[in-house]
């Protein structure tokens, strides 16, 4: 179970920007989707209005990230992507359309000028978006992704130092503007704890209680589907915590097999917004789950949290004396989008429910402690 404490990732050549007191400067993040990485890159926006005073931060975000972006106070703006739309059009062949939508967007991201657009996702489609922004600087990763030649500056994502949210912590040491941190937080409003009260009251009465994450879009990040009904059973006799399953509408079905396997676990998958999600997330005595956008909210949120990695590790480090990372590398491992073990996956395999149990008393024990 290595669990790394690794430093922060060493400066990059930086290539700074003028002095705080120059004037406020419109920054743009190109972030639009996959959860887990807006959170880990949410840092930025505070990072970048610490060190400019004034600065406006606006987030270019897809449909369903949007209202969590807009709770965030670093967060001045979120500009979203009709990107279901447009590829919609494109697959209609609807060309007209598709131009009209896209010129609209344009003179919707031009109307105010951008100073510096940050493409911290690497995909030809995002730098096309920092192309499209018309900002004067457009800084991007890079990959192998084509389209290099829209961005001003690419820069590598760094050292791999296995610390949650490097690749963007190197990001803003290359403007030139980090200074002290970079503080992982997320910040969940009022009316969404409320919500998420009232369900919580309809399905647990006043409790505490545990939350599994269980849920990704890949079969190769999911742990044993018998052994989270095993954990639910003994975190309930052990911690006296009943177990919440969150997870979004496309997990409904697989929540409802997995629910079917225990008495002890509340199903509200599908239930719930991002935003009460993570108000749920906020208030757990305890969070397990795997490489999914609800895990890592839970270490941002610095919830007692054990996660659970294998065909991917995103990190070891959490940044986080309250959350551990459970990884048993193997020679195949983690190989990430290609699989060769036909759908047996060892790497998960290999964390047992022992395994979990431990780091759960740890980060308990630390959550405690205070």
């Amino acid at each position: 179970m290595p669990i790394l404490t690794d430093p922060s990732p060493r400066a990059p050549a930086s290539s700074p920007l003028p002095p705080a007191g120059t004037h406020a400067r419109r920054f743009l993040i190109i972030r639009p989707s996959a959860i887990g990485d807006v959170v880990m890159a949410l840092p930025m926006a505070a990072v970048i209005k610490k060190a400019l005073p004034g600065a406006c931060v606006i987030w270019l975000a897809e449909p369903y990230v949007a209202d969590f972006l807009r709770a965030q106070p670093t967060v001045d703006e979120v500009l979203v992507w009709p990107k279901s739309r447009w590829k919609e059009l494109l697959k209609a062949r609807h060309v007209t359309a598709l131009a009209r939508d896209v010129s609209a967007f344009r003179r919707r991201l031009k109307s105010q000028p951008i100073d510096v657009a940050l493409d911290v996702q690497g995909l030809l489609r995002s730098r096309l978006l920092a192309a499209l922004s018309g900002a004067r600087r457009r800084v991007g990763f890079a990959s192998k992704e084509p389209g290099r030649f829209l961005m001003t500056e690419v820069i590598s994502k760094g050292p791999r130092t296995r610390t949650i949210g490097t690749e963007y912590e190197y990001m803003v040491r290359y403007l030139g503007l980090w200074e002290d941190g970079f503080p992982m937080g997320v910040s969940v409003p009022q009316e969404a704890f409320e919500r998420a009260q009232g369900l919580l009251t309809e399905t647990l009465g006043l409790q505490g209680y545990a939350v599994f994450a269980p849920f990704t879009t890949r079969p190769q990040k999911h742990w044993i589907r018998q052994r989270w009904a095993n954990l639910a059973q003994r975190i309930a006799e052990e911690q006296n915590l009943p177990v919440v399953l969150l997870g979004g509408g496309g997990d409904a079905e697989a929540a409802e097999q997995l629910a079917s396997l225990s008495p002890r676990m509340v199903n509200l998958v599908g239930r719930t917004t991002l935003l009460e999600s993570a108000a749920i997330l906020q208030g757990a005595r305890l969070v397990v789950g795997v490489d999914t956008g609800l895990t890592h909210m839970a270490v941002a949120l610095k919830r007692p949290t054990v996660a659970l990695f294998g065909a991917t590790c995103p990190y070891l480090h959490t940044r986080s004396d309250r959350a551990l990372v459970l990884y048993k590398p193997l020679p195949c491992s983690p190989c990430r989008r290609r699989p060769t073990c036909k759908g047996a996956f060892p790497c998960m395999a290999a964390l047992n429910e022992d395994d979990v149990m431990n780091a759960a008393r740890r980060v308990l024990a630390v959550s405690a402690e205070g």
